[in-house]
C-alpha cells in the first residue's frame, strides 16, 4: 500500500493565479467554414460557405470577421500563396471531375454528404494556411478571410503588423 500512496504523489507546479485561469488566451486564431448554400440555376449553379474568423493576433485589421466564398475562391488563394509566399500550401480537397459527369443518382457536387466534405476539408485547408507566420504576412489570405469581395487583380504584398 506504501508503493500506491507514493505513485499518487503531486508534482510541484506553480500555482496558476486567476489571470492565467480566466485571462483572455495568449494568441488564438479562430477560423470556421459553415453554413453552405447553393445559389444560381444550371451551370452557372455554385456553393458558397460562409469563413468566420475570431482573433486576437495584432496583424488581422479585424478581430472578427464573415464573407461568404466560393470553392473558386480557395483556389485563388491557394495558387497566390504559393506563387507568393514561402509556405508549402497543402491541397484543397478535390475538384470532384466524376461528381460533375451528366445522368447520376445523386445531386453530384451540390449533393448534402459531398458539400459536408468538402466544407471540412476547405476548414482544415485554411486552418493551416492562416496558422502559418508566413502565411500571415500576404495580403491575399487578409483580403480572402477579411474583405467582402475577393479582389483578383490586387497588387501583391506583405502585411505589416498594426
Amino acid at each position: 500500500m506504501a508503493d500506491a500512496i507514493a505513485d499518487t504523489r503531486r508534482l510541484f507546479t506553480k500555482p496558476q493565479n486567476l489571470n492565467d485561469a480566466y485571462g483572455p488566451p495568449s494568441n488564438f486564431l479562430e477560423i470556421d467554414v459553415s453554413n453552405p448554400e447553393t445559389v444560381g440555376v444550371g451551370r452557372g449553379r455554385y456553393t458558397t460557405y460562409e469563413v468566420r474568423l475570431k482573433t486576437n493576433l495584432p496583424i488581422f485589421k479585424l478581430k472578427e470577421s464573415s464573407v461568404r466564398r466560393r470553392y473558386s475562391d480557395f483556389e485563388w488563394l491557394r495558387a497566390e500563396l504559393e506563387r507568393e509566399s514561402k509556405v508549402v500550401v497543402p491541397p484543397l480537397p478535390g475538384k470532384a471531375l466524376f461528381r460533375q459527369l451528366p445522368f447520376r443518382g445523386d445531386d453530384g457536387i451540390f449533393d448534402d454528404s459531398f458539400i459536408e466534405e468538402r466544407r471540412q476539408g476547405l476548414e482544415q485547408f485554411l486552418n493551416k494556411v492562416a496558422g502559418h507566420p508566413l502565411a500571415q504576412n500576404e495580403r491575399c489570405l487578409h483580403m480572402f478571410l477579411q474583405d467582402e469581395s475577393v479582389d483578383k487583380n490586387y497588387t501583391p504584398s506583405k502585411v505589416r503588423q498594426a
